[in-house]
């Protein structure tokens, strides 16, 4: 059985969604950051980046969300959570994964790991005050020309679905006024309402 490595109010919840959209069977092992889980040497073992999420398989571990959700849609084609049969579809679904991973996430860390960027309290700051205004230009984009809706490749349920829900739930915290996007809102909320999605929101609360 793979293992499944998350932090709760992480991006791990897009993978953590799409194993159980797809029914997968799996472990699902909680990492405690306030007690710094993550670099123990226990799970530095099984992901040196002290990061989550990450995926114990038959084969190897995986980290990274985009890597893990596409690992997931091609593993357990029957959930035809990708495209994974036309080339530049699942492109496309890789495309905007990527954008949410490097230029959105990075967005949102801004505001609460300027240590990754800089040494001092001044920069910090700097860094928390530009994030609204960055992750909001992000969303604007997403919400202007990627989100084809009903779904955000169009008519179909793809990873990139469960990933956006995930970035989205940040919004609020990050100062970005939800009612200025009201195709992300309509998502989030009609993402929110499928049973994994709360079974595995449920899980991660508890």
């Amino acid at each position: 059985m793979m293992k499944f490595f998350y932090a709760p109010n992480t991006c791990s919840l897009a993978s953590h969604i799409a194993l159980e959209e797809a029914g997968a069977e799996y472990e699902a092992i909680r990492i405690d950051f306030t007690k710094a889980d993550q670099k123990k040497p226990d799970y530095l073992a099984i992901n040196p980046k002290a990061r989550v999420p990450a995926l114990v398989t038959e084969q190897g571990v995986l980290t990274e969300t985009p890597a893990l959700l596409v690992y997931v849609a091609q593993r357990y084609p029957a959930s035809k959570l990708a495209p994974i049969e036309d080339p530049f579809a699942l492109a496309e679904v890789q495309a905007f994964n990527s954008y949410l991973c490097s230029t959105v996430h990075v967005a949102h860390a801004h505001r609460m790991r300027g240590y990754r960027w800089a040494d001092d309290e001044a920069a910090f700051e700097s860094m928390r005050r530009k994030a609204p205004q960055a992750v909001a230009e992000c969303f604007s984009l997403i919400e202007r020309d990627m989100l084809r809706e009903p779904f955000v490749m169009g008519d179909t349920l793809t990873v990139c679905d469960f990933y956006l829900f995930t970035l989205a739930q940040w919004l609020e915290a990050d100062g970005v006024d939800i009612e200025s996007l009201p195709k992300v809102k309509d998502h989030r909320r009609r993402i929110s309402e499928r049973p994994s999605v709360k079974k595995v929101v449920a899980a991660e609360l508890n």
